[in-house]
């Protein structure tokens, strides 16, 4: 099996790790969703509710996954899941703002404090990913 392979289908099981999770623990997913896109916390750009935003990002990455695994969708799927992640930063700063906001707990702050860094190697992943 190919390097490129591997890593794709490694990605794929993160990601579908992920996705189950989104729908097993959504409370895990809640803060990182921000309020501003979230109809029922009356968000500006409130499009979907909370609950909906992590299904719709669960299922985006059972998508990806699925794409990850097959050659001929590789390349759009990783492409995507790059793009996926990318936007998924404005939910981390906006739940690591949060965790040091008066509201917040330690355990959230150490929480966002990791999971925001995470996201850039995730984006470099995939991105290599886009190779032929």
């Amino acid at each position: 099996m190919k390097k490129q392979s591997v890593s794709a289908a490694a990605l794929a099981v993160l990601l579908s790790v992920s996705a189950v999770n989104h729908f097993r623990s959504p409370g895990f997913y809640g803060q990182v969703v921000p309020r501003s896109l979230c109809r029922d916390k009356q968000g500006r750009f409130g499009v979907l509710t909370r609950s909906q935003w992590i299904s719709a990002s669960g299922a985006a990455e059972i998508a990806a996954a699925a794409g990850l695994l097959f050659p001929a969708t590789r390349r759009a799927a990783a492409t995507g899941t790059a793009l996926m992640f990318a936007a998924f930063i404005a939910g981390h700063v906006s739940a690591l703002e949060r965790a040091f906001g008066e509201r917040g707990s330690g355990r959230e702050r150490v929480i966002h404090s990791l999971r925001l860094p995470l996201q850039l190697p995730l984006i470099r992943w995939a991105w290599s990913l886009r190779k032929a």
